[in-house]
Formats: C-alpha cells, sequence, structure tokens
C-alpha cells in the first residue's frame, strides 16, 4: 500500500507509516508552512531475547530475508 501512495503524484514525501498515534510537528515563516518531524507516541515494549525462538533464523532464511 505504501508504494501505491509513494507512485501517486501529489505525494510529496512520506513522512510516517506506522499503525500508532502519532503527533506531528509543524512550523510556519514568510515563506510558508513545513513539517518539522513526526513524534511516534508507542515505546517499544521489550527487547527480544536471542533464545527466543529456536526456528526463528530458519524460518527467516526459508522465507529468503538474509541475515
Amino acid at each position: 500500500m505504501l508504494n501505491a501512495v509513494k507512485m501517486c503524484q501529489e505525494v510529496c514525501n512520506v513522512f510516517c507509516a506506522t499503525a500508532n498515534p502519532v503527533q506531528v510537528v509543524l512550523a510556519q515563516s514568510e515563506q510558508g508552512r513545513g513539517v518539522l518531524g513526526v513524534i511516534d507516541g508507542s515505546s517499544p515494549k521489550g527487547m527480544e531475547k536471542k533464545t527466543a525462538w529456536p526456528g526463528e533464523k530458519d524460518l527467516l532464511r526459508k522465507f529468503g530475508y538474509k541475515l
């Protein structure tokens, strides 16, 4: 879906693509308005342990993901 949005001629930039709640920081000057940045509103829930799932690397390789 994101690539379809990017291909639309009216879209200049995509600042954020997330399902999390976000805030957009805007600024206005004599030349006009602009987006300064996007704040993603969620913190990580934790880090995955390397021993969490032994078959994970095999599954990723099966899908063609390079480790």
